[in-house]
């Protein structure tokens, strides 16, 4: 369903589901809504399809008399964000149709009418017929006719072949202006008009009908062929669903950030590389900043804390040693966490001394150290214009962003 569409964004929608049928055809010993497949009644999976659209508001659910416990029992302990309900329907589809029809609230804009044997309507189909409908006031869902259809006597003879192209198979929901569908059933009911399905009703009552594109998946489950035909496609559908939220958890990002300040005494290393400088950065071991914001970068990405926990200066044993050291670390750590390293990103920010003649062999001590390629390592370098202690010549920071993928 498409999330831009303005014009749907403020109507609300109640979803009456016709669940009379008897099933004799399915042989199941049950009504087919009951039949299970994929671990739940074909009923349960038509209603969380509709339930899926944030613009309904209200599910009424007609079935007969009989089996308004057994449809109870399936809805007892599930939360729906909209308000769902059992309601007793009649003795044909039109009649169910109607009593669901009255028990829709005031204040709903669009009635959808679905068969409750049709658990593989789609979001985007949905969508479509909403919006026609909201926009016409009727519309339905209907897939052209790819075969020769043949008008048929009753003792077999040909009697006509309509215009293949004029031909359409038509699906559920349909959608219909709430008043617009209650006044047609209305009407049907008190002089005794009986439509193959509500868009005839609509019609019958002078009101045009739109058919937007339906959905080959969009079966009715009617035979014990189409059970079998709906289990492959929710299968498929829920191996599709499993392979996006793989995909929107297979990616982490991490920042990292340092600061070192510029002391007498020390040699300046910044990315593996002694820099020619009078000062140097303070700190436990050498004070590569770069190579710490890289690590915490890396270590935030994969949820391992940071580079104090993993390196403590209350660590003798971190007493002068090299950062190139930590990052061949961190990425066993990483590695060993199930990620893999994709690219890393990072900026240096000092007014002195000028870093980025050296930034092609921080680059190659950096990707070396976590077995990357050097395209996959970026290091820039800037001034802060005077501004802040970097801007003073009184330390050095470094800022870095790491990827990491899902081995």
């Amino acid at each position: 369903m498409r999330k831009d569409s303005k014009k749907r964004r403020t109507i609300s929608v109640a979803a009456v589901i016709a669940a009379g049928g008897a099933g004799t055809r399915m042989k199941a010993g049950v009504p087919k809504q009951f039949i299970e497949i994929a671990g739940k009644p074909i009923l349960l999976h038509t209603i969380e399809s509709i339930a899926s659209l944030e613009e309904v508001r209200q599910i009424i659910i007609a079935l007969p008399k009989e089996h308004l416990p057994a449809a109870a029992e399936i809805l007892n302990r599930r939360v729906f964000k909209a308000d769902v309900r059992c309601v007793r329907g009649g003795p044909n589809r039109q009649e169910s149709v109607r009593r669901g029809v009255n028990h829709v609230r005031p204040g709903i804009d669009v009635i959808m009418v679905h068969d409750a044997v049709r658990p593989l309507c789609d979001e985007a189909m949905m969508g479509r017929v909403l919006e026609a409908a909201w926009a016409k006031g009727a519309a339905i869902p209907g897939l052209p006719a790819t075969e020769t259809i043949q008008r048929v006597s009753q003792r077999g003879r040909v009697l006509a072949s309509p215009p293949r192209q004029e031909l359409f198979a038509i699906q559920t929901p349909q959608a219909f202006h709430a008043d617009i569908l209650r006044t047609a059933l209305s009407r049907a009911h008190k002089q005794g008009f009986l439509g193959t399905d509500e868009s005839s009703v609509v019609r019958w009552a002078g009101h045009p009908v739109m058919v937007v594109e339906g959905s080959p998946d969009n079966i009715k489950i009617t035979r014990p062929l189409d059970l079998n035909i709906a289990r492959l496609l929710l299968s498929k559908r829920s191996q599709e669903k499993s392979e996006i939220e793989m995909d929107e958890t297979r990616f982490r990002i991490g920042q990292g950030i340092d600061y070192h300040r510029l002391a007498e005494g020390r040699k300046l290393v910044i990315g593996g590389v002694e820099i020619p400088f009078e000062r140097g950065l303070e700190g436990h071991s050498d004070a590569d900043v770069l190579a710490h914001a890289i690590c915490d970068a890396l270590l935030g990405a994969a949820a391992l804390g940071d580079i104090g926990r993993h390196f403590p200066d209350t660590d003798r044993a971190n007493r002068n040693r090299s950062s190139l050291e930590f990052l061949r670390i961190v990425r066993t750590k990483v590695e060993a966490a199930g990620w893999k390293i994709q690219n890393v990103d990072a900026t240096l920010l000092a007014q002195r001394p000028k870093l980025m003649p050296h930034s092609e062999a921080m680059i190659k001590n950096i990707a070396e150290s976590l077995g990357l390629e050097t395209a996959a390592v970026s290091i820039k370098a800037t001034t802060t214009e005077g501004m802040n202690a970097e801007g003073r010549g009184e330390g050095i920071s470094a800022q870095a962003i790491a990827l990491l993928c899902k081995k």
